[in-house]
């Protein structure tokens, strides 16, 4: 079984190179195809002279044709280097780092509070189908599933921040209007804090999606012959529900988690340009508004492997939840 797995990884691990080097190049060429980011510095800039513009573009290589533009970003991908930023002049490895950290924490969080309370609700729901408290439920899922994020996000802004006033508008750390209120000057319970608004509006998508699919797929799982076997000798209720039943139903949610762990580094763009949060969606936002190449292509790139290898992770997974899976 161990060889059999090594092979496989191999195997995968095989098949994610032509899957990169083509989105790369698909990637990299409509970066380019989109506009040439020195006629923004033009803009930007309307005294800076020819040819400092010139001495710009030949730095960064833009001089060159597109294929060896894109032949000597992989040689130093490959070598662990993303280049530099043209705004920032800044290594889009650091940048990429310390822009992740907030990100990974606010997608974690939400992602525990989604699983946390999904569960629980789906499995009443699915015994008390039809139910007023299914119904219920059922309605804000549905709600949950069609809202745009960002217009919830503006939503809670108003009421929170600017009727209530007691909670931050923006931002992941300081300026907290608990302070005044609760006495909260602890740096930790600040992030906290910060943290409350982003992660109900991303937990809340993430929650009503759980909640339809644990709830459909239990819905048949409770009326299989094993489930009511079990019933019949007595086994409780509650030991049925979380021991038999979703361990069967958790199968599409562990393909959904793994989707969802992949896209941890990629961020929320809407939702964290709409509370200014300092992560890597709100980074690409700008960052793809200013044609600065090389941070777009790196977080995409980043967010490639990171969904390359969460989506083998969740496949190796299937063989220990299941062993009638075989890889």
């Amino acid at each position: 079984m161990a060889s059999q797995m090594l092979r496989y990884v191999i195997r995968r691990f095989l098949f994610m190179i032509p899957t990169f080097l083509g989105i790369s190049i698909l990637v990299f060429a409509l970066l380019h195809a989109s506009g040439d980011p020195i006629s923004l510095i033009r803009l930007a800039s309307p005294t800076v002279d020819a040819e400092t513009l010139e001495n710009i573009r030949a730095y960064y290589g833009l001089d060159k044709p597109v294929p060896e533009q894109y032949l000597r970003w992989l040689t130093n991908f490959l070598t662990f280097d993303l280049g530099e930023s043209y705004r920032f002049h800044t290594k889009v490895n650091f940048m990429i780092g310390a822009w992740a950290f907030e990100t990974i924490k606010l997608q974690l969080v939400a992602l525990a509070i989604a699983i946390g309370v999904a569960i629980p609700l789906g499995i009443r729901s699915a015994i008390k189908q039809y139910s007023k408290g299914d119904m219920t439920v059922t309605a804000f899922s549905l709600f949950g599933i069609s809202m745009p994020p960002f217009w919830f996000g503006v939503i809670l802004i108003i009421i929170f921040c600017f009727y209530l006033n007691v909670l931050p508008p923006g931002g992941a750390y300081g300026g907290s209007n608990l302070w005044p209120v609760f006495g909260i000057k602890n740096f930790f319970l600040d992030a906290i804090v910060h943290l409350i608004l982003p992660s109900i509006v991303v937990a809340y998508v993430w929650l009503a999606l759980y909640f339809r699919l644990l709830r459909a797929n239990l819905l048949n799982i409770i009326k299989d012959d094993y489930i009511l076997a079990a019933r019949a000798s007595g086994i409780k209720e509650r030991v049925i529900n979380y021991r038999y039943a979703l361990k069967m139903a958790f199968r599409p949610l562990l393909t959904f988690t793994g989707v969802r762990l992949g896209l941890v580094i990629a961020g929320v763009p809407m939702t964290e340009t709409v509370f200014n949060w300092p992560g890597l969606g709100l980074l690409f936002v700008d960052s793809a508004l200013s044609l600065d190449f090389p941070i777009v292509m790196g977080i995409i790139m980043v967010v490639t492997i990171f969904m390359m290898v969460s989506n083998l992770i969740v496949d190796l997974l299937y063989a220990v939840i299941e062993p009638r899976v075989r890889l």
